[in-house]
């Protein structure tokens, strides 16, 4: 039982090692702010969270404990790492809007303009003329 316990925790390690090590890499080498949230948001949550996991079958297999701290701080992450990217994404778009930032052309493409082409979850108030717009009635 301790082999196939070993080469679970080893599997875990090395799994959420290099979802770390991806994600991390993603943060530091994709060139736009919208890019650059995929890497921690994804790829470095799912690596804390096998890391996490790692942990807590440790401490069962080899001191008997169960450990809940290591489950709440993977219930706090997975909850508040894509609220946070989703208010930087939101926050970001609108400064590119407004035109208070530029943004360097990235993989994706450019940035959305304020052409009035697509609507993206702004603070803008909607419009009338939008058939999807609550604002008609």
């Amino acid at each position: 039982m301790s082999v196939i316990a070993d080469v679970v925790i080893a599997a875990l390690l090395l799994l959420g090692a290099g979802f770390a090590l991806i994600g991390s890499w993603g943060l530091v080498r994709l060139p736009s702010t919208m890019e650059r949230l995929h890497g921690p948001t994804k790829a470095t949550t799912l690596g804390l969270g096998a890391l996490l996991l790692a942990s807590v079958a440790y401490f069962q297999t080899r001191l008997g404990i169960w450990t809940a701290h290591e489950l709440l701080i993977s219930l706090f992450l997975f909850i508040t790492a894509p609220i946070s990217a989703n208010m930087i994404a939101k926050v970001h778009l609108h400064r590119v809007r407004i035109g208070a930032i530029s943004e360097p052309d990235s993989i994706a493409g450019p940035p959305p303009r304020p052409d009035g082409e697509g609507d993206w979850a702004t603070f803008e108030a909607p419009r009338r003329d939008n058939p999807a717009s609550t604002a008609n009635s």
